[in-house]
């Protein structure tokens, strides 16, 4: 990476950017509905503050997964968003026959 970390507010407004274009590109309803993942630095530290932004719904986390602070990551940004969208995936699984 380029060793430069975006602050959690700075990196609210570029997701809140991605989902503002998707809803005048796409529309309302698809802007709403994806899940927009963040891929910037992501460290036990940061995580917590970034995971709490409306427009952060994940992290795509690179070399950090491979530190054993991986785990304080997991533990400490979920399962905030995943309780919101756990039965709606467990549902789909369901009537998918992929239970």
């Amino acid at each position: 990476g380029t060793g430069k970390v975006a602050t959690p507010d700075q990196a609210e407004e570029t997701q809140a950017a991605i989902r503002a274009y998707l809803k005048t590109a796409v529309s309302a309803k698809v802007a709403d509905d994806i899940q927009i993942q963040y891929g910037g630095s992501v460290t036990p530290e940061n995580c917590k503050e970034l995971i709490g932004k409306p427009n952060i719904d994940g992290f795509l986390v690179g070399g950090a997964s491979l530190k054993p602070t991986f785990m304080d990551i997991v533990s400490a940004s979920g399962p905030s968003k995943l309780s919101e969208l756990w039965p709606a995936y467990q549902a789909k699984m369901e009537k998918e026959g992929c239970n």
